[in-house]
């Protein structure tokens, strides 16, 4: 190496920053060091007020959130976390048998959840997901597999062959491309895809959907693109 050549400063990436809310000192104890392993930077709180004055003034990369707090509920924290216009990317940890707790979470702006007892892989396969997508700027042309979505002309196409997809059908895709890897309730899909139409209902998704997957997925009884949550919704894995 020529001696007068300047030496590039090999200046390290900032990890990114993870909030865990949580008030099982065990639970936080374990998420704190498989997160702090994996070369995440981690914060913690023991209830939902101090919970959301640190996501408020942290502004964290991604925030860990049990629903069940002392104080201030996790519900609250996320409604309160999106009315700041905070776009943080939001997973709850939720107990067993609490669908209706999920569903309302997801509709106050959560991106995902995952059922306690968890599997720390699955835990921290979301987590990068998020995060990845998070940084991503998404661009007008979509491609995942083989099929491309070009949201400037409204098309969709397979290997070049064009899918012609109702108005509706397109609006569902281009909403599911746009929050691709989000666990999506079916209220969620009603309020970005058909408005305030009063004529629709939970079914008018399920519908949608069906016919949206016979045409874009590669063998609709066993869908990759658009799967199925139980009790929940929707997720696309794009």
């Amino acid at each position: 190496m020529n001696p007068m050549t300047p030496m590039t400063p090999n200046i390290p990436m900032k990890p990114e920053l993870i909030l865990v809310i949580e008030d099982d000192a065990a639970i936080l104890f374990g998420l704190r060091d498989n997160l702090q392993r994996a070369g995440y930077e981690v914060r913690s709180a023991g209830n939902g007020h101090q919970g959301l004055e640190l996501a408020r003034t942290l502004r964290p990369d991604l925030v860990l959130l049990d629903l069940m707090l002392p104080g201030l509920s996790g519900h609250e924290v996320c409604r309160r976390i999106r009315a700041d216009g905070l776009e943080i990317p939001v997973v709850m940890l939720t107990a067993l048998g609490e669908e209706a707790q999920v569903v309302r979470g997801l509709n106050l702006g959560a991106d995902d959840y995952v059922t306690k007892p968890f599997g720390i892989g699955e835990l921290m396969a979301r987590i990068a997901a998020l995060l990845r997508r998070h940084r991503r700027v998404t661009p007008d042309v979509v491609c995942i597999g083989s099929l491309e979505v070009d949201r400037g002309a409204r098309r969709v196409s397979r290997k070049g062959v064009e899918i012609e997809l109702t108005p509706k059908e397109y609006g569902l895709l281009e909403f599911f491309t746009r929050k691709s890897g989000r666990a999506l309730t079916r209220e969620q899909i009603l309020d970005a895809v058909w408005g305030d139409s009063a004529a629709v209902t939970d079914r008018s998704v399920d519908r949608a959907v069906t016919t949206l997957r016979s045409k874009i997925e590669e063998n609709s009884n066993r869908p990759t693109l658009i799967q199925t949550v139980p009790q929940v919704g929707y997720r696309f894995e794009g």
